[in-house]
């Protein structure tokens, strides 16, 4: 049995205090088109594609933004078509702007400044984006982005590690493939596709997603991509726990895991033998502080359909105070019911983990609350960055582009990157490396006036150096 080093993945306490020195006057940063000077002014209007040269100069850098467009599968015959840059260039500022239709691209059509850092031609029509999507293999087009995807995390892997698997679903509203009425709780009736998401934990870092159909919502049809996923991972990187919600607790996820020696905790849903289980214990004493309230026991159990026995880990939390009830009448009216809990009842809600896990009791209860920031990645990736609205390929280069956005560093200095792509935060002003000017000047201020003239050295500048590295910091 596995040992785990929570203090090692989880620290405990509050966020360190950071010293606030100002907007700093003005830095250098590197681009495609060569060195750009950003400024910052707290009386202007803000644009949300302000911090994007930060971004560039990072993507410059790593030199990631070239293989990935030298990587891609796409291919085209006639001597009209557009870039291959300009596609995948339009399509990465589309989703870090925040859109969520391709019709929302007109919006960039008017920027004369992002496309000339990203060495890019034009900004091209929400048409040709989409023929160009249309156009990848769905296979090759996988293979290309995972490849870019792991490129991205890997580094990260040689740490202890939590995989966290979850299920998303997002509503369709026009005629998709795959848009089949099937599990959706917001909106019962409506077709839908699952977004099957394997991420890590703490960090929101995406390893892979997988889009099916509507009705393809259960583990069965999630767990071909987490085997794959953990199948790419080299043996000795592979995560410490294999962590999910009720879905996961079943017996086949369980034993393939058992069999590859991957340990992991999962929730059960309450049936009737749970439910039986929990009845003996709560008859008993000596319960075990779990946190937040929470207190813990565990048992063993073989539901119908397990091939062995395995650990449960039981928690609940008293409930004090007022509750409500809603009841829906004979006439189909809603009727809210309060229902005061007294000093002396005691009255509790119920929850069951199973898992492998070889850890203290007291432990497993801020474990899997943990698991509740997964559902912050889904919060991410569909109000900020694109996957509201996005297909297979797409939804895979938002993942790209927002585990680039944790793991970016820009010449040595660390950034981080929020979870909304319009803003980001420095540590010191001091601490971005400068370059010389260049005679184009990227002023944030005034749109109007992005490229304006300044003084040039009578001499060439020298030429900034870079060291790629294939390590990434997060902070």
């Amino acid at each position: 049995m596995l040992n785990l080093a929570l203090s090692r993945l989880h620290p405990m306490g509050d966020q360190s205090a950071v010293a606030d020195h100002g907007l700093p006057s003005g830095v250098n940063v590197d681009s495609f088109a060569g060195p750009v000077h950003v400024e910052w002014d707290a009386g202007a209007a803000m644009t949300p594609l302000g911090q994007l040269p930060f971004f560039i100069d990072f993507l410059k850098t790593a030199g990631l933004f070239d293989a990935f467009v030298a990587d891609c599968p796409l291919q085209y015959a006639s001597p009209n078509a557009p870039k291959k840059r300009d596609v995948l260039g339009t399509t990465m500022l589309s989703m870090l702007s925040g859109h969520k239709r391709y019709a929302h691209i007109a919006a960039l059509r008017g920027d004369g400044v992002l496309p000339e850092l990203l060495d890019m031609s034009k900004i091209v029509s929400e048409d040709a984006v989409r023929r160009a999507l249309k156009a990848i293999d769905e296979d090759e087009g996988a293979v290309w982005l995972r490849r870019h995807l792991d490129y991205c995390t890997a580094p990260l892997l040689a740490e202890p590690w939590i995989l966290d698997i979850d299920t998303t679903v997002k509503p369709l509203y026009g005629h998709q493939e795959g848009a089949v009425v099937g599990y959706n709780p917001k909106k019962p009736g409506r077709p839908s596709h699952c977004y099957h998401t394997y991420s890590m934990a703490g960090l929101r870092l995406v390893f892979d997603v997988d889009v099916s159909a509507g009705t393809e919502h259960s583990s069965k049809h999630c767990a071909p991509g987490l085997w794959a996923l953990l199948d790419r991972i080299p043996r000795d990187q592979w995560p410490v726990l294999l962590r999910g919600d009720a879905g996961f607790g079943n017996d086949p996820i369980m034993r393939e895991a058992e069999q590859r020696g991957v340990a992991y905790l999962f929730k059960l849903r309450l049936t009737s033998n749970v439910k039986r289980m929990i009845a003996k214990l709560s008859a008993q004493s000596a319960w075990i502080n779990a946190g937040q309230g929470f207190e813990a026991k565990e048992s063993t159990v073989r539901l119908e359909g397990w091939s062995r026995q395995r650990r449960a880990i039981v928690l609940r939390r008293r409930v004090k105070g007022t509750l409500a009830a809603s009841v829906t009448d004979e006439h189909g009216q809603q009727k809210l019911s309060f229902v005061e809990v007294g000093a002396d009842a005691e009255v509790y809600e119920y929850s069951v983990l199973v898992t492998s896990l070889d850890e203290e009791l007291s432990a497993f209860g801020q474990l899997y609350r943990d698991r509740g920031d997964a559902e912050n990645i889904f919060d991410e990736l569909k109000n900020q960055w694109g996957w509201a609205a996005s297909p297979r390929t797409t939804s895979r280069v938002a993942a790209w582009l927002h585990a680039l956005s944790r793991c970016s560093m820009t010449g040595g200095t660390f950034l981080r990157v929020s979870p909304s792509p319009t803003a980001i935060w420095r540590r010191s002003p001091a601490d971005l490396c400068c370059c010389t000017l260049s005679p184009r000047v990227c002023d944030m201020r005034d749109r109007r006036r992005l490229r304006s003239p300044v003084h040039t050295p009578s001499r060439s500048p020298s030429p900034r150096r870079f060291t790629p590295s294939p390590r990434f910091c997060v902070t």
